[in-house]
């Protein structure tokens, strides 16, 4: 009964499983490889945006994979790209993450993560004003045949707070 117990409290804390052992003094070598991969994919997709290369962007996603934005559904990354991100990033000249932190967590061939990050974008009619958002993101990633890429991302964005 004191082994269920103790296993429910892993699971529910979300620490290691594994044995008896994740609980002894000597600390156990978790591999971050997966954690690592799911983060690359991440970055890739960040700096495909900053490149302004929809296109690029691709290469992160499932074909299968879905995106939604500010409440919308877009569709697969395709469909996206076709309606949504390809048109605004023809009008952009610059697009850059700052403040940028990500939290990840690996399920076996599931991972998820939660980026946070201010973006700014500059257009390239100088007229029109960059635009400067605080944004959240929150992906789904699959491993596929030892490759990870997004199953499901979702982002919104606002208006950063005036300082005090």
């Amino acid at each position: 009964m004191m082994t269920r117990t103790l296993m429910m409290a892993v699971i529910a804390l979300g620490l290691p499983v594994g044995s008896a052992s994740a609980f002894s003094e000597a600390p156990q070598a978790i591999a971050p490889a997966p954690q690592a991969d799911v983060t690359a994919v991440l970055r890739g997709y960040r700096a495909a945006i900053e490149a302004l290369d929809g296109d690029a962007g691709a290469a992160f996603f499932w074909p299968d994979g879905r995106v939604y934005e500010q409440g919308g559904v877009e569709g697969t990354y395709g469909d996206y790209l076709a309606h949504h991100l390809g048109p605004e990033l023809k009008v952009f000249s610059a697009f850059s993450f700052n403040d940028y932190a990500s939290q990840v967590t690996v399920a076996g061939d599931v991972a998820y993560a939660t980026e946070t990050y201010v973006y700014r974008i500059a257009f390239k009619d100088a007229a029109r004003p960059d635009v400067e958002r605080r944004g959240v993101a929150t992906s789904v990633l699959e491993r596929r045949g030892g490759v990870w890429r997004i199953v499901s991302y979702h982002s919104s964005a606002r208006a950063p707070r005036p300082a005090a």
